[in-house]
């Protein structure tokens, strides 16, 4: 069956298992099927590289959705065919990462694709599933991802500024209960698309509320001294810290913080500050560490703990939100009842995802605006509890209260 590649630009979005995988050196498929019954869907994500164990999770999330999918008898509209996940790293360069896309474009005949975690990944594979006319889902945050006018890119989390923004207004209120008017804040944050995209929301809404930001600083993403930023943020008097980064680079900062006696509130800005790696890295260090986070865990446990079951381990937002991203594709293969890429981009530019895996982000449910941005899409505010993630803010959805100094 030969698939539709392209639609027209003048058309509008609404008008038409284990947790270890080997290391790969160079970027490969690592799985591949041509079965005539299946549905390939192609997922690209770091499995090598320093984003390697976001990239794992996301993977676990995307393979425990298509399992049960397959479980249930599999896409009832088109016969029971069932979802065979074409999986690629991506490494963690962008570049290669395009290499993936396009030879899985060539190769693989997927009527989607979902991926790829971080930021400037994304951005790269989806200037080829673009110009395919592939449908791309995702959770990664940058803005740039739904600001280019692309017709087949799906975002199911708020966009980078938009979580760095409600991480400011968050904090402010907690701070607030807390009996501190908040004044001076520090920024740090990695010079990637994520980094920059989430610390112009802080800015933003600090400069807003009229709150001086005290530091303002970039640095390279894999920084192996963090001295001169704790010996900054020290000098800064700063009453709060959003430090912006990756896993490795959130656990150089919060022990170097910690160590240097520095226990003012840590705010991270998801990523490397809300999966297990983080707890098990810094031990009790990581207790009362607040972060923003896209979704979590504890709002839809009927569904995450069959992620722990499986995996051993809570379920990490980038598998939660991956998951959901298979979920909304589940449906719409089931309204589309075919494999034309067309047809699919259509029930996801117009359908709205409340059923299943799709309703494990918070408000329960996915829709998709002109620009494909999760009109229901909500951050919330996470807190380390005894090894644990405990959503403490908005108050509709907490889970405990937050405890704002240690």
């Amino acid at each position: 069956m030969k698939l539709e590649k392209s639609l027209s630009s003048a058309l509008t979005r609404r008008s038409v298992l284990a947790t270890g995988v080997a290391a790969l050196a160079t970027p490969a498929l690592t799985k591949r099927s041509f079965a005539q019954d299946a549905i390939n869907v192609g997922v690209i994500v770091p499995l090598s590289g320093p984003n390697a164990q976001f990239g794992i999770n996301s993977r676990n999330g995307i393979q425990l959705v298509a399992d049960e999918i397959n479980a249930a008898g599999g896409i009832k509209s088109m016969g029971g065919a069932q979802i065979n996940l074409i999986i690629a790293d991506s490494t963690s360069n962008p570049t290669q990462a395009a290499t993936v896309a396009q030879r899985m474009m060539s190769q693989d005949n997927v009527v989607a694709v979902l991926g790829a975690f971080a930021s400037s990944l994304t951005l790269a594979i989806s200037e080829v599933t673009e110009r395919r006319g592939v449908p791309l889902l995702t959770m990664s945050f940058s803005d740039k991802i739904t600001d280019r006018g692309f017709q087949n890119v799906f975002q199911v989390v708020s966009p980078g500024s938009q979580i760095g923004a409600a991480t400011f207004d968050f904090t402010r209120a907690l701070s607030e209960e807390a009996g501190e008017t908040l004044e001076r804040i520090a920024i740090m944050y990695e010079d990637t698309a994520y980094g920059t995209s989430q610390s112009a929301g802080l800015r933003k809404a600090a400069q807003d509320a009229g709150i001086n930001v005290v530091m303002d600083e970039a640095y390279p993403l894999g920084i192996t001294d963090v001295s001169p930023l704790i010996n900054q943020l020290r000098r800064s008097d700063a009453q709060v810290v959003f430090p912006v980064s990756y896993l490795n680079d959130s656990l150089l900062i919060v022990r170097a913080m910690r160590q240097q006696g520095i226990e003012i509130p840590t705010i991270g800005g998801a990523a490397g500050y809300i999966i297990p790696d983080f707890r098990a890295g810094l031990g009790e260090l990581a207790d009362n560490v607040l972060s923003i986070s896209p979704a979590a865990y504890d709002q839809a446990p009927d569904y995450t703990e069959r992620f722990r079951e499986r995996f051993g381990y809570f379920m990490v937002h980038e598998a939660q939100e991956h998951a959901a991203c298979m979920g909304c594709l589940q449906y719409a293969l089931e309204a589309a009842g075919t494999a034309d890429r067309t047809a699919i981009r259509e029930q996801l530019q117009s359908g709205v995802f409340d059923k299943g895996w799709a309703t494990v982000m918070t408000g329960g449910k996915i829709e998709f605006d002109e620009r494909g941005r999760n009109i229901h899409a909500s951050p919330l505010m996470v807190q380390w509890r005894e090894g644990e993630l405990v959503t403490v803010y908005p108050k509709k959805f907490a889970k405990g209260d937050v405890v704002w100094k240690s």
